[in-house]
């Protein structure tokens, strides 16, 4: 699994918050409005207005949202499937959690399904029983018999109070409807002529503007059977509203006096007792509606079974979908922590997504994510630690690379573990090459190997006993040659045991700080002798001139030849120890460098006059060639010490051309050359000459006094060299010219710092 960045950290998380919002929002949308649509459902079966009006859109959109539930649970179920063919982790347990959520769910919702079916489809067919007919209609029938009593017995009252009017003008009418109208215990009296004219009127019609006429067909029917009743209020009337009442309209008899009278008619109105009204309105309802029901039976059992399976599928899905939520809800923090678990075993420690839930898998989410970031933070300090760590190792190594002296890591066998390349350079041997081998089997140095080892079991023998910590030491390697020619490598070694029970070994070449100690030794030796010596030789010379000038004449020629001979060889010796004092005196005493700005080239081109010869000279010398760069700026130095040294150098050159058979035929040739590099700032001088070169144990000592390969000559001039060399904080190295593997002749060079007054104006630009 490939590691998340911060970024696509965030995203995810991001992603996955708002696809899990919508999708509960969309669910929790649908189960609102499913649940709100069958509680509409559900009123309407019980009002049969709402029924007939609301019930067909009610079940369609019900239908439509059941139906929306059923493709998100298809969709959830795909996805599901296509998780576990896929073999995603956490897809059994998902399914296995929503399947326990849905039985939950859907058991008991289909345990009450089938006891409501049972008992819905008894309930209706208890409903419209015989006897409940019956008792309806006898209810029924007992109403209409109450009232049509009361019609007649209102109706036979009326005429006999019509009788009484026959006689009673309609100006006194109003006296006697009202007399009658509180003997019947009528509401309201009126007096009607046949064309539909109040003639006169008692009670609540007194009040009216315009009182209510019987229609023209009740007047019509008065007038053909000389009475007629009905009843008013009972099919507009409902249960606390307008009250019921009888109506009853019969003819006056006409008086025998007036002939030509317009007939009247008598009008009474009989309030009907509220209870009584009401009774028979509920009477009359329940049985319209029983009526209606039973003629119904059939569609109102599929209806109440049609609510009741809508609503168990509605709440089957709700509960499916439900437990897929749940599942999920459930499912999605351990999935979590197990997909954490798996890239943290796989090493991947980047940023964990965690729940913000305030439950305990929430919690337990939450800490996963603390503990592995503290992990990520562990690891990268433990990196930062690695890489500082490699960092100082390298910076040792680099050390130790670049140390003059040489240092080996050594076991407690004498194993060499590891070395620097300084090792090799002062050991001579390709020590890393070595690596792995005891230290005995460095070709030459099984002196050394066995000093060491020497040197290490004395440390833990003295160690046990005085606590020594190291051991110190000097050796002599590589030595070759006798005499003053002898040459060796003189090593101040070091060793310690390490904690880890490995011994570390240091040590350097002190060849040149012996070679300097002898130097300064023969300097003492040479003042004591210049000292010693040149005292007595100029008396000794003296003597014996006084002797050849007092002998001379006196003598027999055999006697003063000999004697002249005598003198001479004492002078000449005389005069060769004077020198050689003078020399050792040179050495000695070789004042300080008076440093100047000195321009190097007019110092070799004056001293080239020295080593210019014409053809006629009989001593035949190597060709002095000089070389030298224009744009050398002048260096700081001595000029007499200078010129000392130039000569020194050209006079060994010479002479090593002179050394070499194929000087004899004139073959040889000494080179001068100077060289300005800017960018070091120096000033190089280079003397080269084509002789046999140096050998390696001359090569090593050439700067200590007294150590030559002339047959004539005291050693001293390379010394001398190297004292004013010193003096002039500048470096000399002596190298052999190599062509093909072999020494063509040999090569001193010299690099002097620029004088500080002039060396501004010579530096390299930037």
């Amino acid at each position: 699994m490939l590691p998340l960045t911060a970024q696509s950290l965030k995203s995810s998380l991001l992603d996955s918050r708002t696809s899990r919002w919508l999708w509960g929002l969309g669910a929790l949308s649908m189960a609102v409005i499913g649940l709100g649509l069958l509680v509409l459902l559900t009123q309407a079966t019980g009002n049969r207005e709402r029924y007939n009006e609301n019930y067909e859109w009610l079940v369609l959109v019900n239908g439509i949202v059941a139906s929306g539930l059923l493709i998100t649970i298809l969709w959830g179920a795909v996805r599901l499937v296509m998780r576990l063919r896929r073999g995603q982790f956490g897809s059994r347990l998902l399914l296995k959690l929503a399947a326990i959520f849905g039985l939950v769910g859907v058991v008991p919702g289909l345990l009450i399904y089938v006891v409501s079916y049972q008992f819905v489809s008894r309930s209706i067919e208890s409903w419209f029983d015989v006897k409940v007919e019956a008792a309806l209609m006898a209810g029924l029938n007992l109403g209409r018999a109450t009232l049509d009593t009361l019609g007649e017995e209102m109706l036979k009252q009326t005429r006999s109070a019509a009788s009484q009017l026959s006689e009673v003008s309609d100006v006194s009418a109003g006296l006697a409807l009202d007399k009658i109208r509180e003997q019947l215990g009528a509401s309201d009296a009126v007096l009607w002529s046949t064309s539909g004219r109040m003639l006169a009127s008692a009670g609540q019609s007194r009040f009216q503007i315009r009182p209510e006429r019987p229609a023209p067909l009740q007047f019509k029917e008065a007038r053909q059977k000389g009475s007629t009743e009905w009843v008013e209020g009972l099919d507009e009337s409902i249960p606390g509203g307008d009250k019921g009442r009888i109506k009853v309209l019969v003819m006056v008899p006409a008086s025998g006096t007036a002939f030509d009278e317009e007939q009247r008619l008598l009008q009474m109105t009989l309030d009907l007792p509220p209870t009584l009204v009401n009774n028979a309105l509920e009477v009359q309802a329940a049985n319209r509606e029983y009526q209606e029901r039973a003629l119904a039976r059939e569609g109102l059992r599929r209806m109440y079974i049609g609510t009741l399976t809508l609503s168990l599928f509605m709440a089957v899905l709700g509960a499916i979908l439900l437990a897929f939520f749940l599942g999920n809800q459930l499912a999605r923090p351990l999935l979590l922590l197990a997909r954490g678990m798996q890239q943290v075993a796989a090493g991947d420690l980047t940023p964990k997504l965690a729940l913000q839930g305030k439950d305990e898998l929430g919690g337990l989410t939450r800490s996963f994510a603390d503990m592995t970031q503290q992990l990520s933070d562990a690891r990268t300090a433990v990196e930062r630690s690695l890489r500082q760590l490699d960092a100082a190792r390298g910076n040792l190594q680099t050390i130790l690379d670049n140390l003059t002296a040489g240092v080996m890591v050594l076991d407690a066998q004498g194993v060499i573990f590891s070395a620097n390349p300084g090792a090799t350079r002062i050991l001579r041997v390709p020590v890393a090459a070595h690596e792995g081998l005891p230290l005995l089997s460095l070709p030459t140095l099984q002196k050394f190997a066995q000093g060491v080892a020497e040197q290490f079991a004395l440390l833990r023998s003295d160690k046990d006993t005085h606590e020594l910590d190291h051991w110190q030491k000097s050796f002599e390697i590589h030595a070759t040659g006798q005499g003053l020619s002898e040459t060796a490598v003189t090593l101040l070694a070091r060793g310690a045991v390490l904690p880890d029970g490995m011994r570390l070994l240091v040590f350097d070449d002190i060849s040149e700080i012996v070679s300097a100690e002898r130097a300064q030794a023969w300097g003492e030796v040479a003042r004591r002798l210049a000292h010693e010596i040149k005292n007595p030789l100029t008396p000794i010379q003296l003597s014996a001139e006084r002797l050849e000038r007092k002998l001379m004449g006196k003598l027999d020629a055999q006697d003063d030849a000999l004697l002249i001979k005598s003198v001479k060889t004492i002078v000449d010796q005389v005069d060769a120890m004077k020198r050689l004092v003078n020399e050792f005196r040179d050495y000695a005493r070789l004042p300080s460098a008076d440093l100047k700005p000195v321009q190097l080239n007019t110092l070799i081109t004056d001293m080239m006059v020295l080593y210019t010869h014409d053809a006629s000279d009989q001593v035949h010398r190597a060709q002095v060639v000089a070389e030298l760069d224009p744009t050398c700026p002048p260096i700081a130095g001595d000029e007499q010490q200078l010129r000392q040294v130039i000569h020194n150098l050209l006079q060994n050159a010479q002479d090593a051309c002179e050394a070499r058979p194929s000087a004899a035929q004139g073959q040889g040739r000494v080179r001068v050359r100077t060289e300005w590099n800017a960018a070091r700032s120096r000033v190089r001088m280079t003397v080269t000459d084509s002789g046999p070169g140096f050998e390696p144990n001359i090569l090593q000592r050439a700067f200590e006094p007294y150590v030559t390969t002339k047959s004539k000559g005291t050693g001293l001039g390379l010394a001398v060299v190297k004292k004013i060399v010193d003096e002039h904080k500048a470096k000399i190295e002596l190298s052999n010219v190599l062509h093909d593997g072999e020494k063509q002749g040999a090569q001193v060079s010299l690099s002097f710092a620029l004088d500080t007054k002039t060396a501004g104006h010579h530096l390299p630009s930037a």
